[in-house]
């Protein structure tokens, strides 16, 4: 195995993108991890190794915490040190996430082909700094790697033509692997009722509008359970918004991967304003409300499976309430992503 590959991960979706990266490169390529710790919360970062059986990272930084600039100018310094040292044919990045950046502007410095997982997203939301990250790692990536066409279609738009291959999704190989193989862990729960996730800053990090997500899901038909994100949790009792005042709304704690999973397929729909989630909700075909403007995975729209919900919160419940559906069962992919991408890296050399 001569070719190695030096990959970047650091965030709960790049865990998930990577294993069935890690499995596809088994006895094929020499691969070395480094993992930016810029999610060091347990239930966000090694629970993942201990359920998926991950190999542990080579490398372990922690850079989590910071301001967005502090925190991607220490993982460059200690990204470039590791790169320089390992001297990999390849650095491979994921999505959108800092440690995503960071990789990328590293390897683009040392003249590192970059392969970039996940290219083409476009939620076209400059505020977002998931946006400026994937597109800034688009323009110095030697592979993009599409999990759709219109993700190759947003590239062509930017003048990005070399290099651009529609692949699929590895979330979706994941996901695929896990129903296959029973894993999923579904809730000791006997009512019906709907999943909630919110993290990003406009919907959390202001009491006005907390309070108007908090009063939307009390008003829901069906109990809401919030896996609350350590960031929000913090953000409500800095608030004085205590979890009793909502009876409707049960809070837990960020779940594991498979059982997180496990409560999206037990649902009744998910509301939520994550990027991954969106899509799980699709594959397992449950109804999804993002609360969001836009959406990178605008696929996900057709057919009525995921609606987008920003100003009016008074729509949600309506929305809910839709039972006309369709689902595309080839939407990203048909579960080989990480396979295809070890194929086309070897076809390189």
């Amino acid at each position: 195995m001569s070719l190695k590959i030096l990959t970047i991960i650091g965030a709960r979706p790049q865990f998930i993108k990577h294993y069935p990266f890690e499995l596809a490169c088994r006895g094929q390529v020499n691969l070395v991890t480094v993992h930016t710790g810029q999610h060091y919360d347990e239930k966000m970062s090694a629970v993942f190794f201990d359920q998926l059986g991950m190999s542990k990272p080579d490398y372990h930084l922690a850079t989590g915490g910071g301001n967005h600039g502090a925190q991607t100018g220490k993982m460059m310094q200690e990204i470039e040190v590791i790169v320089m040292n390992e001297k990999p044919d390849y650095v491979v990045v994921y999505g959108d996430t800092n440690s995503t950046l960071a990789g990328a502007l590293v390897a683009s410095k040392l003249h590192i082909p970059i392969i970039h997982i996940e290219a083409g997203l476009r939620s076209y939301n400059r505020t977002m700094p998931e946006e400026v990250n994937r597109v800034l790692t688009d323009h110095t990536a030697t592979l993009l790697l599409c999990p759709s066409e219109v993700a190759a279609i947003n590239l062509k738009k930017e003048g990005i033509t070399q290099g651009v291959h529609i692949i699929g999704d590895l979330m979706k190989d994941l996901v695929i692997m896990i129903k296959e193989q029973d894993k999923l862990i579904l809730p000791s729960i006997d009512y019906d009722y709907f999943y909630v996730t919110l993290h990003r800053p406009y919907n959390v990090d202001e009491k006005k509008r907390l309070q108007m997500v908090l009063d939307m899901l009390s008003d829901l038909e069906h109990k809401c359970i919030f896996a609350i994100h350590p960031r929000t949790r913090i953000t409500m009792a800095n608030f004085g918004l205590k979890q009793d005042s909502y009876p409707n709304i049960l809070f837990i704690d960020p779940q594991p991967y498979f059982e997180n999973l496990g409560y999206i397929a037990a649902s009744a729909g998910l509301i939520t304003d994550s990027g991954g989630m969106q899509k799980e909700a699709y594959w397992l075909q449950k109804q999804c409300i993002t609360i969001r403007s836009e959406t990178e995975w605008i696929e996900t729209l057709e057919g009525g499976a995921n609606h987008l919900v920003f100003d009016d919160l008074s729509q949600i419940k309506k929305m809910l309430a839709s039972n006309t559906i369709s689902y595309d069962n080839n939407l990203y992919g048909d579960g080989m992503a990480g396979q295809k991408i070890v194929e086309l890296i070897l076809q390189q050399k």
